[in-house]
């Protein structure tokens, strides 16, 4: 049996990575704690990891859990340092991402321009097929045009595709069907559908959601697969936990097929400790800042709660 039981958590910010690890005694039952902080080393996150494990001096092969939080995916999207993206979508709503919503920051400012889209307009394209709200196909998929769709994407350097149809929450049918002819046709670039993220309504929403997943797939891919290799290299025999944007975990499988899902990953299980301090000091409202080398962050908690929030806002301001 062995002495101690280690859990550990690690989070990779813009300026620093950081380090608890509890160590629990399987004899008395005493708990110990262990912190520790290095630089960040950007491009490759995962050593900044490496490092603050071994100034911390955990041995990875004893390790028998590791949860990993991190901010990543949100400065690639506020720095704008993601992949060029191609989009594929319903005949006659490409224009659906730029057009976004009505509502601005500054209602009556008539100079306020909205931020450029992810996705430029000659990188959207369309194809014919329908799905009614009810997910009954009114209108057939027809994929003639995919082939030339794809090899334009190769021809401008795109690096991932997004795919998003109409109604695909109520039948996701025809955004399986192109993936697997994607994956066919040119099986190297990254693909993503909005089904396999958000199967709700709500079209600028929901693609906006998918083609900023698609953004951030290659360099979050990379950057788990070098995590868990670089772990494993260091005798750690389980697999990483990765942080969500919900305060929950998921498998570094499936995060890094949609990478979107811990956008805020570092502040949101950030957030539930101050939820979880406030019990315990019997403080139920909390009004928690979480201050970055990239970005801040705030958080109100009432009555001991964290709420999740369904919108989200990027480069919003009075501009």
């Amino acid at each position: 049996m062995k002495k101690n039981t280690i859990r550990v958590a690690t989070d990779v910010g813009g300026t620093f990575t950081d380090l608890v690890c509890f160590k629990t005694d399987t004899e008395t039952g005493k708990h110990s704690i262990v912190t520790a902080k290095t630089d960040t080393t950007p491009p490759d996150f995962e050593t900044g990891v490496l490092n603050v494990l071994e100034k911390g001096r955990v041995d990875p092969s004893e390790v028998d859990f590791l949860a990993h939080g991190t901010t990543v995916v949100i400065n690639s999207i506020t720095e704008r340092k993601g992949v060029k993206v191609g989009l594929i979508t319903t005949k006659g709503f490409r224009d659906s991402l730029e057009i976004a919503r009505g509502n601005r920051p500054d209602f009556f400012n008539l100079h306020y321009q909205k931020p450029e889209p992810f996705v430029p307009r000659y990188l959207r394209r369309e194809l014919p097929g329908r799905m009614s709200y009810r997910g009954e196909e009114s209108e057939p998929l027809d994929m003639s045009l995919l082939p030339k769709i794809l090899d334009s994407f190769r021809d401008n350097g795109v690096e991932a595709v997004a795919v998003c149809f109409l109604h695909s929450y109520a039948n996701f049918d025809h955004e399986k069907m192109v993936i697997t002819k994607i994956k066919q046709l040119w099986p190297e670039v990254a693909t993503v559908a909005s089904h396999q993220i958000t199967r709700e309504w709500r079209e600028y929403e929901r693609t906006s959601t998918t083609v900023l997943s698609a953004y951030v797939q290659p360099s979050a891919e990379k950057y788990l697969r070098k995590l868990a290799s670089g772990l494993k290299d260091k005798g750690f025999k389980g697999s990483p936990y990765i942080m969500q944007s919900n305060c929950g975990v998921d498998s570094l499988e499936s995060v890094a097929r949609t990478p979107i899902t811990m956008v805020e990953s570092g502040p949101a299980s950030g957030f539930w400790g101050a939820a979880e301090l406030g019990k315990l000091i019997n403080e139920p409202n909390v009004l928690a800042l979480d201050i970055g080398g990239t970005t801040a962050k705030c958080s109100l908690i009432e009555n001991g709660q964290v709420r999740i929030m369904t919108n989200y806002w990027i480069e919003r301001d009075g501009k």
